[in-house]
Order: structure tokens, then C-alpha cells, then sequence
């Protein structure tokens, strides 16, 4: 079986379909590599090509907006816990940070936060800056000045119990100092080896016929990840303090206070932070901590930015999973050259062919790459997206010296041939035209809206082509997914060969089977690690309903629609019940759909035809008997608005669209894309126009900004 592509299309090639095949497959990648960083410390690739993969995904999620999926990276914090520690709940969840990988970046970064909360151009904005560290991230929970509680991140939501561990570093205190301690107080920092102790550590290891880790990030993770707490003390790390999570007073109101309180109470924080007055301070002191890089004791990988006045990060808020007031700031790409041996074609779950290029191994910034996306057929032929030249209209061939690049310690990817060095014998490369799976189904190119050829090509063979029904067997286990621990690629692939899990029901029927099938006989399997498959696939029969939309593989619904349309619909059986009718073109059922914030055209025909396929019903029947489908979070019920439907319309003065929407959702309320009949409310500002009417029309109350104001206590 092919192994399934890595997602690297170039962004501004993508048609919308192109671009929901590519998230889906970023999606699936990433999950599984965090996968290998957070819960096994043996990471695959580098930090780099690991942040390619995620730069990669914000760049299409930018382009593409209502494409941003539920299992998203962006949205995405770490991996799951891997059950050998209890697991802790975070009080508020562990978030992850966008990337910036240029100057412009940051200056984008800045112009939005200034545009969010509707700043003058001279109204200052402070930004807290401080190194990147590579290490693994801690949340201490102190109740009454004691430590009760240390857990590393997991997944963002639910992380592991290491407090035995974690009691054993020098730099956290067992009880804060001052007299000032909130009765609940949660500080976040990072656990970290220094490079130092790190290389003896690894003498001492090899010396004792014993694991050496990779880096001095693995080696933090895995120490600390012992269940001999006394392993954990002979290994030396250390501590950062750089955030918080519940608190029930805050000691200061600025970012760089909260720093300050975290050294008066005891902890380390990292003496190169600095308080930044612009966005030139800001890349001045990023190029100040880059040329210091290579001298520090401890690994960084860039630079992080947060806006300094906690009132504003909280007006600012999040998106999903990511703060809008924080960037952490990438270093620069690297390059190195080498050469292109063969070209592969992969085939992904929407059957999209993506070509992967296999390198004589190279070094980039140390670490070795030997494949690198070559995204299409056309960036192969060098054409951009929109038929201009690329690399001065150079195409790759195999035999060709490449250029590699790792943008900001990230994925690979060719950014230029040498010509002076192409054998005589190389002959441009044929995209194939029919699809490398057993079927040999054609291969046809996409059309854009305008009816013109896209550049993906995509097999035609649908659920009949095997690689795409095992990539969509890939998504339902992915992290984001149902995130069962032990079913992987390879045993994915190997089960379907097998026939023994040919779709999704088949994995909960597994155990039961297993009398037939043996699977203990099979080599890599054993009764141990059979027992633990089967546990683990028994742990994932409960299932929140916008984990569950997501695992179904709909196209065009990633984790963010999914989150959208479960807030929507509230549980399965209202949403099933909605896509059904929504299948048969009912009007109501769809106007409904399309109302829905983040929810459009392109969602709502997607879903019709996901539901209007009975083979696909036949799937999702056969599935829901093996699951139970948890209902979407109840809205909060301490506000006048929580179970609310919202639409915003008109120009707002006082906060901006996003900001009101932001808030409307924090405090419970549905915020829909257009008026219907159930439609609660209508915020109406400056120049409101046909959602005015609308509302009018139907009755529905409408509020002006400060009436809305009003209401929910702004």
C-alpha cells in the first residue's frame, strides 16, 4: 500500500477542494507526530519540518477560512495522555501558539490585534517577548500556597499526573513565597534540559548499555515521564515560569507583573525577557535572541510575543485553540543541497495525488531529510498557481541537484533546481493518469469555480479505491478523531489488507472477532500488546458529538465546522436527523444549516452529499451501534444570553464583528451567519442592510450596540 502523502501543496495553488484534501491530510500528519512527541519522546522529524507541516496548515486555513477543521493544528494542543499516569483535567485548558515565520508575520500579527480592538495608529500597544525554550510544558496547581497538583499538557484539555515527579525539580517550590498568594493559583511553565547536562546525561545512558535520547527536549519528557520519581531526581532539569492557569485573584494586570509575581513567589523565569514598546522592538530583539542562539545552555526555536495588558488579551480572546494576543516567533529557514532520486505518488482520502520526492539524505540544519513535497504536477513542471513561472520556469526531474529548504526549522521542500548539473539522461516527469492503486481508476485534473483546470489531480475511483478508504480509516483513528492509541498507519493498513477492519464499525468488532483472526499470532503482536489494542479501542466507545462529525470524514468539515455544527445541532440524533433532510434538498433544513456561523455553501452541499450516498449512510448506521455519542457542551446559564441565537449586522463603533462575536460565544450564546426564524437576537450597528430587514420581517428583537451592551453587563 502507498504510504499516505505529506501535505504541502503551495498556498496560493489551491483551489477550495484542493485545500480541504490538504488540511485533511495535515491534519492526519501532524496528530501523528504529535503523537510521538508528546506521549512516546521519540520524535520522527525535527522541530522544524514539524513546524513546516504547521505553517503549511495556517497558510491554507488563512486563505481558506471556512475550511478550518476540527482537528485542525491550529486548533490543536499535544496528544492525548498515554495512560500511564492518572490523568488531570486542566481548569483551563494548556492552549498552543500560532507561528510567524517572517518579519511581515509579526507585522500582521500587530496590525490585527490593533484592528481587533479597534486602536488608533498612536495608541501604543506593550508586548511581553521572551525565548522560545524547547521543553515540555507543565501546569503546577497550588491551593492555598502548596503544590497539590503537577500535569504536563496532553492535549490541551486533559494531561498526565506528575506530581511526584515534578516535586523532585529544585525550581518549583513545594509552597509559594509573599504574602500575597491567591488561595488557587495555577502556574505554567516549561520543564527543560540544559545542553550540558543533557550530553553527559547521554554519556551516562550509553555508558550503562541504556536509551539515548534524541535531544535535550526528549530527555526533559522522558525523565520526567518516570515512574520512579527517583529517577527523575537524578537527572537535572530545570523550570521556566511564563503563564498561568486558574487563578482566583490576579496579582497583576500586565503580562510582565504575572512574570515578576512568579519570581517573588519562588520560580525561575528567563532573565532574557523583555518588555517591547513596537513592532520594530519586537523584531530587533527576535534578531538580538537569534544571533544568541547557538551560545544559550538551552534549546529555543524562536521568540514568543504576547500582548502585555491582560484586559486586552481578554477582550482579544482566542480562535479555537490559539490566543489571538500571542505569537511565537520562528527562526529563519535553512538550506542545503542534494540529490532527487525517484518521485512517489501518494494518495490521500479525498483520492487527491500528491508526488513526494525521495532525496539522497541530506543534512539541514541538523537533522536529515530524505523526502520533500513536490506538491503538484504543475509545481513539478514549474508553474505556480496561477500559471506564472516557478523557479524561473524550471521543472524538477528525477537525477536533478535540488535545492532543499526547511522554513523556520520546518517540513522540506524544493526551492530551486541546478541546471549546471542535470545528467544528460534526465527526462521530464509524467504525472500518472491513472491512480497507482490496484484499481488503476484515472486520474482526472480539478476544476476551479470558474470552470477552468485546477492543478490537483485526484483518483476517480471514490470509496472503491483502497487507499482512499484507508486514509479515511487513518482520519477516524487520528487524534483529533477518536485518537485510539495503538492504531497507526501501518496497522491500519495491515488491518485492511487483512480485511479483518475494512470501515470504521469494523474496529469496535475487532475484539470479538479476534477468536477467528488470532491477531496474538501475527509477528509484532504478542498477548500483551493485543490486550492493550483492545483496551484502548474500548476506551474510545464514548465520544463527544464534534469529535464524532469530524471522524466521519464529511469533506469540507475539519474540526472547526465540526465544533460549529455540534454547538448548532446540540446532540447526534439532531443532527443526523438535519443532514438527512438536508440530503433530500429539504429548504428549511438547509437555510437552517447554512445559518450557522462558519457554516456555507460549500459545507452544507458537502454534507448533502455525504448523507445523500447510501453507502456512506450505511457506514454511519453501522457505526452509531457501536458508539455512544456524547451531546455537545451545554451554553453557560449564569447569563442572559447563554442558549441564545446571535447574528451581527452593521458596522459595531465599540468593539469590532470579531469581538462581539468572540464574546457572545464566552458567554454562551450561538452566533449565527444569517436571520431565521430562529434567530434570538440581532445586533444592528451603522449601515445594517438586508439582516435588518430580515429580522424586522420575522419579528426577531434587535438590539443596538449599546443595548447589547446592556444586556450581557459590558
Amino acid at each position: 500500500m502507498a504510504k499516505r502523502a505529506s501535505p504541502l501543496t503551495p498556498t496560493d495553488k489551491l483551489t477550495e477542494e484542493q485545500a480541504a484534501g490538504e488540511l485533511q491530510r495535515l491534519a492526519k500528519l501532524i496528530a501523528e507526530h504529535d503523537k510521538r512527541y508528546y506521549q512516546q519522546d521519540a520524535p520522527t522529524v525535527s522541530d522544524a519540518e514539524y513546524d513546516a507541516l504547521r505553517q503549511r496548515n495556517n497558510e491554507i486555513e488563512a486563505r481558506f477560512p471556512a475550511l478550518i477543521r476540527k482537528d485542525s493544528p491550529s486548533k490543536r494542543v499535544g496528544a492525548a495522555s498515554t495512560g500511564r499516569f492518572k490523568k488531570v483535567r486542566h481548569a483551563v485548558p494548556m492552549l498552543s501558539l500560532d507561528n510567524a515565520f517572517s518579519e511581515q508575520d509579526v507585522i500582521d500579527f500587530a496590525s490585527r490585534i490593533r484592528r481587533f480592538l479597534k486602536l488608533s495608529e498612536d495608541e501604543r500597544i506593550d508586548f511581553s517577548a521572551e525565548p522560545k525554550i524547547d521543553g515540555l510544558s507543565m501546569s503546577l496547581r497550588y491551593e492555598n500556597g502548596e503544590l497539590v497538583t503537577a500535569a504536563t499538557r496532553g492535549d490541551g484539555t486533559t494531561g498526565e499526573d506528575v506530581t511526584a515527579n515534578i516535586r523532585t525539580l529544585h525550581d518549583v517550590p513545594q509552597k509559594l513565597k509573599g504574602r500575597h498568594v491567591p488561595p488557587i493559583c495555577e502556574v505554567r511553565g516549561e520543564v527543560y534540559m540544559t545542553k550540558q547536562a543533557f550530553l553527559k546525561l547521554n554519556e551516562r545512558q550509553q555508558a550503562a548499555g541504556e536509551q539515548v535520547f534524541a535531544n535535550p527536549r526528549n530527555s526533559a519528557a522522558g525523565s520526567l515521564r518516570q515512574k520512579d520519581p527517583n529517577i527523575t531526581a537524578s537527572r537535572p532539569l530545570g523550570f521556566f515560569a511564563y503563564a498561568w492557569g486558574e487563578m482566583s485573584d490576579m496579582p497583576a494586570d500586565t503580562q510582565s507583573g504575572m512574570v515578576k509575581w512568579f519570581e517573588s513567589c519562588g520560580f525561575k523565569t528567563n532573565p532574557l525577557a523583555k518588555l517591547c514598546h513596537s513592532v520594530e522592538q519586537l523584531i530587533a530583539f527576535h534578531r538580538k535572541i537569534e544571533e544568541q542562539r547557538s551560545h544559550l545552555d538551552y534549546d529555543i526555536d524562536g521568540v514568543v510575543y504576547k500582548v502585555d495588558r491582560i484586559d486586552w488579551q481578554e477582550r482579544l480572546g482566542f480562535i479555537s485553540r490559539t490566543p489571538r494576543w500571542a505569537m511565537a516567533h520562528k527562526f529563519l529557514a535553512e538550506r542545503a543541497m542534494t540529490v532527487l532520486k525517484g518521485i512517489e505518488i501518494q494518495v490521500g482520502r479525498t483520492g487527491a495525488l500528491t508526488p513526494v520526492g525521495k532525496l539522497e539524505p541530506i543534512g539541514v540544519g541538523g537533522v536529515i531529510v530524505q523526502n520533500v513535497t513536490l506538491h503538484n504536477e504543475d509545481y513539478i513542471k514549474g508553474i505556480g498557481g496561477k500559471g506564472e513561472p516557478l523557479r524561473d520556469g524550471r521543472d524538477i526531474r528525477i537525477g536533478d541537484t535540488v535545492i532543499v529548504q526547511r522554513a523556520g526549522d520546518v517540513i522540506p521542500q524544493i526551492v530551486d533546481v541546478v541546471i549546471d548539473k542535470r545528467p544528460k539522461n534526465a527526462k521530464p516527469y509524467h504525472f500518472p493518469k491513472t491512480c497507482p492503486c490496484p484499481l488503476h481508476t484515472d486520474v482526472v485534473r480539478e476544476e476551479t469555480a470558474t470552470g477552468e483546470e485546477g492543478a490537483r489531480a485526484r483518483c476517480t475511483g471514490e470509496f472503491a479505491c483502497p487507499y482512499q478508504k484507508i486514509q479515511h480509516l487513518m482520519l477516524f483513528v487520528s487524534r483529533r478523531a477518536f485518537d485510539i492509541d495503538g492504531l497507526g498507519e501501518k496497522q491500519i493498513e495491515f488491518f485492511f489488507e487483512k480485511e479483518w477492519v475494512r470501515e470504521p464499525a469494523d474496529i469496535f468488532t475487532l475484539s470479538q472477532r479476534n477468536r477467528a483472526i488470532r491477531l496474538e499470532e501475527q509477528e509484532g503482536y504478542g498477548e500483551t500488546s493485543v490486550r492493550n489494542l483492545f483496551a484502548a479501542i474500548e476506551q474510545r466507545r464514548e465520544i463527544s458529538l464534534d469529535r464524532f462529525i469530524y471522524a466521519l470524514g464529511i469533506r469540507h468539515v475539519g474540526e472547526t465546522t465540526a465544533l460549529a455544527l455540534a454547538r448548532g445541532y446540540g446532540s447526534w440524533d439532531a443532527f443526523h436527523d438535519a443532514c438527512l433532510k438536508v440530503a433530500k434538498s429539504d429548504a428549511d433544513a438547509i437555510a437552517d444549516m447554512d445559518a450557522l456561523d462558519q457554516i456555507g455553501d460549500t459545507v452544507v452541499q458537502a454534507v448533502a452529499a455525504y448523507f445523500g450516498e447510501s453507502h456512506n449512510r450505511g457506514i454511519v448506521e453501522r457505526l452509531t451501534k457501536q458508539v455512544m455519542i456524547l451531546d455537545a457542551e451545554k451554553p453557560k446559564k449564569d447569563t442572559a444570553i447563554a442558549g441564545k441565537t446571535v447574528v451581527f449586522t452593521g458596522s459595531l463603533e465599540k468593539m469590532t464583528r470579531n469581538e462581539a462575536k468572540a464574546q457572545a460565544e464566552r458567554l454562551g450564546a450561538k452566533v449565527a451567519g444569517s436571520v431565521s426564524k430562529k434567530t434570538d437576537y440581532v445586533v444592528a450597528g451603522p449601515g445594517a442592510g438586508s439582516k435588518l430587514t430580515e429580522a424586522q420581517g420575522l419579528g426577531v428583537t434587535v438590539l443596538t450596540e449599546d443595548e447589547w451592551l446592556t444586556m450581557t453587563g459590558q
